[in-house]
C-alpha cells in the first residue's frame, strides 16, 4: 500500500496504518494543512473553497473527512458533489472562491484516492505553494476555529450543466454545425461521473449516444487508464453499434480516449493532436506538450506556422509553459486537452466538442483522419522501483551515455535521437521509473525501449 505526497496534492490506497496509506487521519492532516496555507496565501478573513470528487468508492468518506476539516478551520465550503476535474477548475473563479480540491485518484484503480488541490484560479498549484503544504502537513501545526466561527456548506450540484453551457459558448463550438452530421458515439464512463457529464454534452451537441458503463456506482468496469488494452469492450461496441466513433474518459474526466468506426484506438496521443489541428486551422498560434507526448503535435504546429514547446511532465508545467509561450492550446499526450479560451486545465468536454467540430466539418471517418496525421507509435513502460535503487544516479548514467544526443534533462532523461526518442523520468505518482519512446512503428518504438530497459537494468546491476 502507498502515500505519496507531492506538491499537487496527496494520492494513496485507502486502508491501512497512518502515513503509509491514505487513512482518514492522513485526509484530514492533508486537507488542514491546505486550508491553512490558503489563509496565509490569501491574506483574507472570510474564505470559500470549492469542493467535488468522482465516483469512486471512497469518494465520499474522503469527502466528509475533507469538507468538515475545511469547516473546522472557518471555510465555507461549495460542496459539487459528483463532478469531474475540469467542472470544479471552473466552477473556483464562477463562485469567486480562494481554492478548490477534487477527491479523485484519476486513473488509478479503485482502492485509491486522492485530493488534488487548486488555487483561486481553479489551477494546480505551483511547486513552490505546494511545497510550503507538504511542510505545514508535516508540522502539523493547526488552528481551529471557535465554534461561533466554524464556515458552513452549500451543496450545489448545478455546475456539470454550467461546465456545459461553458462549452456549447465557445467561439469555436458550434452546435448547429455538428448536429447536421448526427453522430452516432458510444462512451464509456467506466462508472465514474464521466458517465453523467459526457452523454449530457453529445446531446446537448444532437450526438445520438450509446451508454457504456456510464453509471456512477464507483465499480470500475476494467482498469481505468484508457489503454488499448483496458478497452476491448468499447471497441467491440463500436463496431456493433455502427458507431462514428467511441469516446472514453478516465474517472475524473480530464483525460479523452477516441475510438474509431472500425473498432481501432484512434490513439491517446492524437487526441491533442486533431484537436490542436482544429483549433490552429481557425486561430494562428503556438502549442505546448509535456517531453512525454508525440512528435506529431510539433509536426501539425509547424504545418499551421505556429511554434511548438516541451514542458516537463505535469499539468502544472504545461501551464506554466503555455502562459509563457502564448500557446492557444496544449496538453499532455495521455488525452489532456489544455484550451485557454475556457480555462486552464485538462478537459476532457472541451476536447470532445472540438473533435466534434473537427469531424463535423472535415467529414470523413476517424480511422481517415488518424491516417492524415504524421505516423509515430509509441511504447509505454515501466521499472518498478526497489528501496536501493538510486534513480538519480541511474539517469546520471543514462544521460552521460548519450551525452552526444540531443539530450534534454529539465525531467528526468529525454534522448532525441533523429528517427525517434526516449525519456526515462520518476514518475510522480507511483512508486516506478517511466519509459516512454516513440518511433516511426510499433515494433521500432517497443525494441527501442526493450534495449533501454536492458541498459538501465544492466547499469543498476538488477
Amino acid at each position: 500500500m502507498t502515500l505519496i505526497k507531492s506538491i499537487s496534492g496527496i494520492r494513496g490506497t485507502i486502508g491501512g496504518s497512518t502515513g503509509d496509506n491514505l487513512t482518514p487521519i492522513d485526509a484530514v492532516k492533508f486537507a488542514a494543512a491546505y486550508g491553512t496555507w490558503l489563509k496565509d496565501y490569501s491574506k483574507k478573513e472570510n474564505l470559500t473553497v470549492v469542493i467535488g470528487r468522482d465516483a469512486r468508492l471512497s469518494g465520499e468518506m474522503i469527502q466528509n473527512l475533507v469538507v468538515s476539516t475545511l469547516v473546522g478551520l472557518g471555510i465555507d465550503v461549495v460542496d459539487l458533489g459528483l463532478s469531474t476535474t475540469p467542472t470544479v477548475e471552473i466552477a473556483v473563479p464562477l463562485k469567486n472562491a480562494d481554492g478548490g480540491i477534487i477527491m479523485t485518484a484519476s486513473h488509478n484503480p479503485k482502492q485509491w484516492n486522492a485530493l488534488k488541490l487548486l488555487n483561486e484560479k481553479g489551477e494546480f498549484l505551483d511547486a513552490v505553494e505546494g511545497a510550503k503544504i507538504l511542510d505545514l502537513a508535516e508540522k502539523e501545526d493547526f488552528d481551529f476555529a471557535q465554534v461561533d466561527d466554524l464556515g458552513t456548506i452549500t451543496k450545489n450540484e448545478t455546475f456539470i450543466d454550467r461546465h456545459i453551457e461553458q462549452v456549447l459558448d465557445l467561439r469555436l463550438v458550434d452546435a448547429a454545425i455538428i448536429r447536421k452530421r448526427k453522430f452516432k458515439v458510444v462512451v464509456d464512463g467506466v462508472n465514474s461521473t464521466g458517465g453523467i457529464a459526457i452523454p449530457r454534452l453529445l446531446r446537448a451537441l444532437g450526438v445520438e449516444v450509446v451508454e457504456l458503463y456510464c453509471e456512477p456506482t464507483g465499480h470500475f468496469p476494467h482498469n481505468p487508464e484508457p489503454l488499448k488494452e483496458h478497452l476491448g469492450d468499447i471497441c467491440k461496441r463500436v463496431v456493433e453499434e455502427k458507431a462514428d466513433f467511441g469516446i472514453v474518459v478516465d474517472p475524473d474526466v480530464d483525460r479523452l480516449a477516441f475510438i474509431s468506426e472500425d473498432g481501432e484506438m484512434f490513439g491517446e496521443e492524437y487526441t491533442l493532436v486533431a484537436c490542436a489541428d482544429y483549433v490552429l486551422g481557425k486561430t494562428k498560434g503556438n502549442t505546448v506538450s509535456n517531453l512525454s507526448s508525440s512528435r506529431a503535435l510539433r509536426d501539425v504546429t509547424e504545418k499551421h506556422g505556429g511554434t511548438y514547446e516541451a514542458a516537463a511532465v505535469g499539468e502544472v508545467n504545461v501551464v506554466i509553459k503555455m502562459k509563457a509561450n502564448n500557446a492557444i492550446i496544449g496538453g499532455e499526450g495521455n488525452g489532456g486537452i489544455i484550451y485557454p479560451e475556457s480555462h486552464y486545465g485538462r478537459d476532457a468536454l472541451v476536447g470532445t466538442a472540438l473533435f466534434l467540430m473537427l469531424m463535423a466539418e472535415r467529414g470523413g471517418t476517424v480511422s481517415g483522419l488518424r491516417t492524415s496525421y504524421p505516423a509515430y507509435f509509441m511504447s509505454k513502460k515501466k521499472i518498478q522501483l526497489t528501496p536501493d535503487l538510486n534513480v538519480d544516479a541511474l539517469l546520471d548514467a543514462m544521460h552521460k551515455k548519450y551525452q552526444n544526443e540531443e539530450v534534454s534533462t529539465i525531467d528526468g532523461v529525454k534522448i532525441d535521437f533523429p528517427e525517434n526518442w526516449v525519456h526515462l523520468r520518476k514518475s510522480n505518482t507511483e512508486p516506478i521509473i517511466r519509459i516512454y519512446t516513440e518511433a516511426k512503428s510499433q515494433a521500432e518504438a517497443d525494441t527501442l525501449a526493450d534495449r533501454i530497459i536492458g541498459e538501465i537494468k544492466e547499469i543498476a546491476g538488477i
